[in-house]
């Protein structure tokens, strides 16, 4: 698609309206609590539903963890802060305006870091993050009714509004993936898209090259996954691109994006900022944040992916894909760090985490922290192998599992078990002469050609040392042993 864009002498402009739900023990400007719960209209009180007379309180909490993602990411911190009235008329706002920042938003400029094969950009300037409610939820059900449920409303959200800057839909998926990993390594809140934790409206517009104006912005509200931000923009680029080639005006709308059919619809005509009759809200007084708050939160911002990917890379020498995958998640992490202090070689910690217990974690579900392997007893385990005192496959398939039990270091059971590879190279080319004596016919076709049978004798021979023998001690003495 944008290749086509480009053939025709355009080019598409991408900004994102991300909105994030901080994890605060209550809302933002009440004492309600702000969790889970499958009891519709049960955390609210007077001042959720918008009772007259009610008075907000702000959460500090929900303060700390936006100054915090404005740290992250490099923004300029303001300093006196007031909320405003976003006024606006639907039947999950039930106070009829939600209190929000407009002038003043907590964080100003930054960037996003970006992370992917051939994209073409490094990072998305950021223009702004701003405090706010959430709504609460219609839900529409197969008859003609709306259902509201009010528990949502009230929950502090943070919403992170980059510059229309983004050049295509992977950078678009790409930045919001990086946020999400950014929220979760800040322990600001969980960002799960499916659940509505984090959600995003996506601006879309094309222009020629070179022009400095952009063209007419159509907005695509509230999709819950990065693949269906992706697709969103690939069909809205191409459905703008066929109206201008055709000589068709591009209407200033809101659309939805139907996942299904991979289209999108439009909604209604896009409001403009007058319509929402903004003014400072009068129940709140203005926020002044002190340096000293500010200060005691920048060393919290400094864990984040970003810096783990460029410590990683510098630090152990690993490749982007390794780093990638050790850093999508804060545990992971922490865990390999520790663990590459403790193992001869960073490469082989890595394979181990991306290998053998990655796939664990994928069998069971479950967080490194579940699967209860410290990375003391994995650092073991995997010197045993890199020493070559124990084989790697052996490692994975028996002692691994038991050393997952916990009650034994990965020495003791090796032994134990009598697991540890011996050195005895006359035991070694006894097992491969019987292996060789029993396969004539495949012995005599290797020596015409057929090299890939070694594969076959390798087999054999690693299941008659029950895992023994190094696979290179192995090779060495089948070559030697075939080479007669």
């Amino acid at each position: 698609m944008l290749q086509k864009l480009e053939e025709a002498g355009y080019e598409a402009t991408i900004g994102l309206e991300i909105h994030v739900q901080l994890n605060t023990e209550s809302k933002i400007f009440s004492s309600d609590p702000n969790a889970e719960t499958d009891e519709p209209n049960t955390l609210v009180s007077a001042i959720s539903l918008g009772h007259p007379g009610t008075l907000p309180v702000l959460n500090e909490a929900a303060v700390e963890k936006a100054v915090l993602m404005g740290l992250a990411c490099g923004c300029d911190i303001t300093r006196h802060n007031y909320f405003d009235r976003k006024s606006y008329f639907y039947p999950d706002l039930p106070k009829g305006y939600q209190t929000t920042q407009d002038k003043t938003p907590i964080c100003v400029g930054g960037k996003i870091e970006l992370i992917g094969k051939e994209l073409a950009q490094e990072a998305v300037s950021l223009h702004h993050i701003h405090l706010e409610e959430d709504a609460g939820k219609s839900i529409h059900d197969d008859g003609s009714s709306t259902m509201i449920d009010l528990n949502r409303a009230g929950t502090p959200l943070i919403e992170m509004v980059t510059n229309p800057s983004i050049k295509g839909p992977e950078e678009a998926a790409a930045c919001l993936q990086e946020i999400r990993r950014m929220v979760r390594y800040l322990g600001i809140g969980d960002a799960n898209m499916e659940k509505g934790e984090m959600r995003c409206d996506t601006n879309i517009s094309i222009k020629r090259k070179g022009d400095s104006e952009l063209g007419a912005k159509v907005e695509i509200k509230n999709m819950n996954s990065f693949n269906n931000v992706r697709k969103a923009a690939y069909y809205e680029l191409e459905r703008q691109l066929d109206l201008i080639l055709k000589g068709e005006e591009i209407a200033v709308e809101t659309r939805t994006f139907n996942p299904d059919e991979g289209k999108t619809y439009g909604m209604r005509f896009k409001e403009t900022m007058n319509d929402y009759r903004y003014f400072p809200c009068p129940d709140l007084p203005p926020l002044q944040l002190e340096e000293s708050f500010i200060a005691a939160l920048k060393p919290k911002a400094e864990v984040q992916p970003s810096a783990f990917r460029k410590r990683f890379q510098q630090e152990y020498q690993l490749s982007d894909y390794d780093v990638a995958i050790l850093t999508e998640e804060k545990e992971t992490a922490i865990y390999f760090d520790v663990l590459c202090h403790q193992v001869k070689e960073s490469k082989s910690a890595a394979n181990w985490l991306n290998g053998p217990i990655r796939a664990l974690q994928n069998e069971g579900n479950q967080s490194l922290s579940e699967i209860g392997l410290t990375p003391e007893s994995l650092a073991e385990l995997i010197n045993l192998v890199d020493n070559g005192k124990v084989v790697y496959k052996t490692a994975v398939q028996q002692l691994l599992p038991e050393l997952l039990k916990g009650e034994k270091s990965a020495a003791i059971l090796a032994e134990q078990m009598n697991l540890l590879v011996e050195k005895d190279s006359g035991e070694l080319q006894s097992i491969i002469q019987e292996v060789l004596i029993s396969l004539p016919k495949e012995v005599e076709a290797y020596k015409k050609g057929k090299k890939k049978l070694i594969g076959l004798f390798m087999g054999e021979v690693m299941k008659e040392t029950r895992g023994k023998a190094t696979p290179k001690d192995v090779q060495q003495e089948l070559n030697k042993a075939l080479s007669k």
